[in-house]
């Protein structure tokens, strides 16, 4: 797997965990991932033709995501539980991928530039 296809992933990831979580929970925080999601899609193009800025945009909203998962949403899914736990957990693993996948492809790209 490469940073792109990663990105695809996170943002189907986010938007389709976040929505099941509004229809779940019916509240409206839950829809944050989806605009986050929304973005990284549309950023999609941009990661594909190794756009440097967009690259550089869709990996700080994919770790503004994982901040926000890891810190906030995280510690409240574990001590309830259930299925948002595993909605949770998913968007913290595939952001992670992305966000490794990123790193990864910045520093080659740096080793190549050389």
């Amino acid at each position: 797997m490469n940073a792109k296809n990663a990105n695809l992933l996170n943002a189907i990831c986010l938007i389709g965990m976040g929505a099941w979580g509004f229809i779940d929970t019916n509240g409206y925080t839950a829809l944050i991932p989806v605009g986050f999601g929304l973005v990284l899609l549309f950023c999609q193009k941009g990661v594909n033709e190794e756009n440097k800025v967009i690259a550089h945009v869709a990996v700080t909203l994919t770790l503004l995501i994982l901040i926000a998962l890891v810190g906030m949403r995280l510690p409240k899914s574990i001590d309830k539980g259930g299925v948002g736990l595993y909605r949770v957990l998913s968007m913290v693993i595939t952001s992670a991928i992305a966000m490794a996948l990123f790193v990864k492809s910045f520093i080659d790209a740096r080793k190549n530039k050389s």
